[in-house]
């Protein structure tokens, strides 16, 4: 029996295997932020290809929430609407569509990878004054942003929870609150990032509040049998960042409020960070909160073959393993899995044959 390849129970869902698609800015989407037609086919061919669970790009819960202007939302009915026959597809398929509920911070108004430009995008090409814990950009030829007062604070944890809302109805199975590289929560979690002096800053607590706010709300509004998840950056791999002992820390804080699995990637808050990569290179993190915490892990980052999926799921080093770039490559490395480590892959579809 191939671990990989056996059910995971998230409360009222079970994926059907443990190989997750991970979060990947597409920077493709139509106005306003609305998914298309691109979505379908990037999420719809990887739960074709056997994902049991499928994670959107970041899906900002506000405009300004946006890394670019071309990343998706889902801050109004519009959007709900768009993404309906998306979840659909991929539920057809048998995978769980998930959606990364996404602020990006002081990393908003930027353009997108292959822009001509770099840094902030100018309101006079469709971008707009970012927000942060801060009145710091992240790097000096971003858009200075605006500091977030208490009543901004308020208003970030209704619109996460509103999205979580419009999630349900525009069917998805599943929520993550992206709490990593860089970006709002993220920023409001690292003292790299967070030099507040007041509740929201200050000590790990203090640091911590805002995420935990978040999660607490959000899993008020999806109910009990809905999971929900939470991307971290398990470490910011700079000497005073934050660190895995305080992801041990939030993680159990995270649980005690309602989440269900922490998908422990690392990094982005500082552009100085000197990161190990190499392959698996945060999975150790991802066993570390695993153990420590006593909760359920995601672990990614340069997980390739599957003989090395398979060992992190066996060694009981994380429950889930999510891919990107190797999805990206091949749409179909799970169905290419499952005829390596097992006897009789079954899918709950249509699309059996053998690849």
């Amino acid at each position: 029996m191939s671990a990989l390849f056996t059910p995971l129970a998230l409360r009222g869902v079970t994926l059907p295997n443990r190989i997750a698609m991970a979060p990947m800015c597409q920077y493709s989407a139509g106005p306003d932020g609305l998914p298309t037609g691109w979505h379908l086919v990037h999420l719809g061919s990887r739960a074709v290809g056997g994902a049991g669970l499928i994670i959107t790009e970041a899906t900002a819960v506000v405009p300004e929430g946006r890394i670019s202007p071309q990343d998706v939302g889902i801050w109004s009915d519009a959007h709900v609407d768009a993404w309906r026959p998306i979840t659909a597809f991929v539920a057809g398929q048998g995978a769980v569509p998930a959606v990364q509920l996404a602020h990006a911070g002081f990393k908003a108004s930027t353009y997108r990878p292959w822009a001509d430009h770099r840094g902030g995008v100018p309101d006079a090409e469709g971008g707009w004054t970012p927000v942060g814990p801060g009145a710091e950009p992240f790097l000096p030829d971003y858009r200075e942003p605006a500091v977030l007062d208490q009543a901004g604070i308020a208003a970030v944890v209704t619109a996460f929870a509103t999205a979580a809302g419009r999630a349900l109805d525009a069917g998805f199975a599943a929520v993550e609150i992206h709490a990593a590289h860089g970006y709002l929560l993220h920023e409001f979690l690292s003292p790299l990032t967070n030099h507040r002096t007041d509740g929201y800053g200050g000590d790990r607590a203090a640091r911590m509040r805002l995420t935990l706010e978040v999660a607490r709300a959000v899993r008020a509004v999806v109910g009990e049998s809905v999971p929900v998840l939470t991307r971290i950056s398990a470490t910011d791999w700079v000497e005073g960042g934050w660190t895995v002992e305080d992801s041990v820390v939030l993680a159990g804080e995270l649980a005690a409020v309602g989440v269900d699995l922490v998908d422990a990637s690392s990094g982005g808050a500082s552009a100085g960070a000197s990161i190990p990569v190499g392959p698996g290179y945060q999975v150790p993190l991802a066993a570390r909160i695993r153990r420590d915490a006593g909760v359920l892990t995601g672990a990614v980052g340069l997980i390739v073959e599957p003989e090395q999926a398979e060992q992190i799921i066996a060694a009981g080093e994380a429950d889930l393993v999510l891919l990107g770039r190797e999805l990206l490559r091949d749409p179909y490395w799970p169905r290419r899995a499952a005829a390596k480590l097992t006897t009789t892959p079954h899918w709950p579809n249509q699309y059996t044959r053998a690849f």
